[in-house]
This record gives structure tokens, sequence and C-alpha cells, in this order.
């Protein structure tokens, strides 16, 4: 069964940092490139960034690109998202995806003063 789990979520200040974890099973994850994805209240889910499977290569939305580091470990099949420089645009429920699988439940993430 694949899931995917979400963590580090929670309420930040505008300019903090956070890093967001997701804990993989159920499928061959290093064979895999890895997504992250946010969805903010009454908006649609959008690509934040993407990690090939080897971890070499990766991708970022503009809005995103420059303050958000992807990686991965294929050991541990684990996948994070740091981020820094924090937003309040950057609220939203944020979401780890291999193309084609299921989805986890999320993780909340808050910035507000």
């Amino acid at each position: 069964q694949v899931q995917f789990v979400e963590s580090g979520g929670g309420l930040v200040q505008p300019g903090g940092s956070l890093t967001l974890s997701c804990e993989a099973s159920g499928f061959a994850f290093s064979r895999y490139s890895l997504n992250w994805y946010r969805q903010a209240p009454g908006k649609e889910r959008e690509w934040v960034a993407q990690v090939n499977s080897a971890g070499t290569l990766t991708y970022y939305a503009d809005s995103v690109r420059g303050r958000f580091t992807i990686s991965r470990d294929n050991i541990k099949n684990t996948v994070s998202l740091q981020m820094s420089s924090l937003k309040p645009e950057d609220t939203a429920v944020y979401y780890c995806r291999a193309p084609g699988l299921a989805w986890g439940q999320g993780t909340q993430v808050t910035v507000s003063s």
C-alpha cells in the first residue's frame, strides 16, 4: 500500500524558516521523482518543487525558487522541503507525492505574525 506521511508543519512568523519531511512507503521509492505540492484555502493545489530519482536535479515553482530547497534520502525513503524567508502567501497544506501515486494527508503551514 502506497503511503506518504508529511510532517513538520506549524505556525511561523513572516521571514521565518521551517523544514517539512515526508516518509514514503509501499513502492520503489528510489525509482521515482518526488514532488511537493501545496493547497491554500480556496485555491487549487499547485506544484511547488521536484527532485529527480537520484536526487541530483531539482526544479522549483517561480514563487518559491531561491527560498525553498527540496532534497531526498533514498536510504530512509524520505523527502524534505526546507523553507526560508517565508511569506503569508506560503500558507497552505503541503503534500508530497510521486507521479501517479496516492496523496497523503498533508501538513499545515501557517505564516502569520
